[in-house]
């Protein structure tokens, strides 16, 4: 049985820490040192990823529960549910993968990377058994794991590199 892929959660407190711009570059440093990453982005007000009218969006438009677009290169499955799926259930249908980043999913039972910066508040989110590391931009924050300044996107890639492989 293949080892399991490890996922790890970049969480914060507030929106308009980073997060996004973070994993976008953590996310190029890891590929550039040939591994295979994975990314999942929760998103709590609801999104539409078909375009109106194309042919997956009619097809929804007439009742379809879940269609399938499928290209040379790459396919996307729209699923219809009646509540937000769990993250065990996504990650579970990537594949091909070594790594798999998510952004959100702070009630994840999954290790965190916190980021942290001083302007929108100092308090974590995350129980001190999940957090793996916090990126931030406060001196003196009080926590027992590695600190990393916000623009660190290296110092992170080898923490996770160093850690998961």
């Amino acid at each position: 049985m293949p080892a399991e892929i490890p996922v790890i959660c970049f969480v914060a407190a507030r929106s308009g820490t980073g997060k996004t711009t973070f994993l976008e570059k953590l996310i190029r440093e890891i590929v550039s040192r040939g591994y295979q990453v994975g990314a999942v982005k929760s998103d709590a007000h609801g999104f539409e990823i078909d375009k109106p009218g194309k042919d997956s969006w009619r097809f929804a438009q007439a009742g379809s529960k879940s269609t399938a677009i499928i290209g040379p290169d790459k396919f996307a499955l729209i699923q219809q549910t009646p509540t937000k799926k769990e993250l065990e259930e996504v990650v579970a249908l990537m594949s091909d993968v070594d790594l798999i980043l998510v952004e959100g999913y702070k009630v994840s039972d999954r290790p965190r990377i916190e980021i942290v910066r001083k302007e929108l508040g100092t308090e974590l989110v995350s129980p001190p058994e999940k957090l793996l590391a916090v990126i931030t931009d406060v001196a003196d924050l009080a926590v027992s794991v590695p600190i990393f300044a916000l623009d660190d996107v290296i110092g992170v890639a080898d923490f996770i590199i160093d850690k998961y492989f």
